[in-house]
């Protein structure tokens, strides 16, 4: 079986990149197929692959102007020569979809959302700081954009969602079926502690949709230790309104944010996620999270066992959940917490994806 792997783009490091390397770990011999690539900007891992990129490498200023090529993309992943391979197996959360095979080639979408900006419009520019030029553009682009997607998705023969949450909105965006496969964690990478904690944390890159901003007024008012690891666009704005008890780490090495985890005594986790890997690493520490109560963490936070929800996405009810955090701190037991988050490491989805892939594959030779 010839497979290759197609993601959106290589331009920073995230979950979705995480993937990558797990999906390359299951396929060695498979090329990496994207939009774009920007190596100094990625980990070591990706130099050992064989990454193929589109002509949009070629284009200006690709590290700071990336998004100004929005409408480009999409043709990008169109023009990949894909001919020769068995299974083409996208990693998208916009654009790889839009992968073309050939003849009765397979194609396996491992889907971390449809297309953010595009179905969830009105919430995503609301997060956005887009001048009145671009919110007047915008809403003709995502129309267009819209319409491509739904097109794009036809060719792709099995879905594979990240979550429920994701499953559910692939079936409302798309009306296609999908099993759920849970991204990768390197759960065996974290050490337990037992120790008491000594502030609370925060994982996070710090864009506007990760809701950043109301963690930092819940804690100015609480007046508790907070540790905000993370870069981002609205790094200097949450600084300017922090109080002296909330400090910004920015982008730290792997030891720095085990140990972070290992002594905080909580994690803090405000957006509403398609999945969301630090609430799981804060777990495989024994640590509890106090997550806002929406997407992936209702899949991986048990409420009252391995951390607490707060309702509503505000300072309040964060300030409230919080109060009742440290009132009941020490009922939560660090190994329970810890056997949750294992449900969820990297060796796991690793076999998911390989017994997916090569059932499919064997579903695809029988019917010719």
């Amino acid at each position: 079986m010839k497979l290759a792997i197609v993601h959106d783009y290589l331009n920073q490091y995230g979950g979705a990149e995480r993937v990558v390397e797990a999906l390359h770990e299951v396929f060695p011999q498979a090329p990496v197929y994207t939009s774009i690539y920007l190596p100094w900007k990625m980990p070591e891992t990706f130099k050992n692959m064989q990454i193929r990129t589109s002509f949009m490498q070629k284009l200006p200023f690709l590290e700071r102007h990336f998004k100004k090529y929005l409408m480009l993309y999409g043709r990008a992943i169109s023009s990949l020569d894909l001919a020769g391979y068995d299974v083409v197996l996208s990693s998208s959360s916009a654009f790889a979809k839009s992968a073309k095979v050939e003849g009765k080639a397979l194609h396996i979408c491992y889907c971390y959302t449809p297309m953010r900006f595009v179905w969830n419009y009105n919430d995503y520019v609301e997060k956005e700081d887009f001048g009145p030029l671009t919110k007047k553009v915008l809403p003709l682009l995502m129309h267009r954009l819209q319409r491509w997607d739904m097109k794009a998705n036809s060719g792709v023969h099995s879905f594979i969602a990240i979550s429920e949450y994701i499953r559910k909105r692939i079936q409302r965006c798309y009306g296609r079926e999908s099993v759920v496969i849970y991204p990768p964690v390197n759960t065996g990478d974290f050490t337990l502690s037992t120790e008491p904690g000594e502030y609370f944390l925060v994982v996070s890159r710090l864009n506007a949709y990760k809701r950043i901003d109301i963690v930092v007024e819940a804690f100015n008012e609480l007046g508790l230790t907070l540790r905000i690891i993370g870069e981002g666009p609205y790094r200097q704005k949450h600084e300017r309104r922090s109080g002296p008890n909330i400090r910004f780490l920015g982008r730290v090495n792997e030891d720095t944010l085990r140990r972070s985890y290992m002594r905080c005594r909580a994690l803090v986790f405000p957006g509403s996620e398609d999945f969301g890997i630090a609430p799981v690493e804060a777990q495989a520490c024994g640590r509890p999270v106090i997550a806002y109560a929406a997407g992936g963490a209702l899949e991986t936070v048990v409420d009252g066992v391995t951390g607490l929800f707060f309702t509503e996405p505000n300072p309040r009810s964060i300030v409230e959940t919080v109060g009742r955090f440290t009132a009941a701190e020490s009922r939560f037991q660090p190994e329970r917490i810890k056997k949750n988050a294992d449900a969820f490491d990297k060796e796991k989805f690793k076999a998911g994806i390989r017994e997916f892939v090569r059932r499919k594959y064997a579903q695809s030779k029988q019917q010719g």
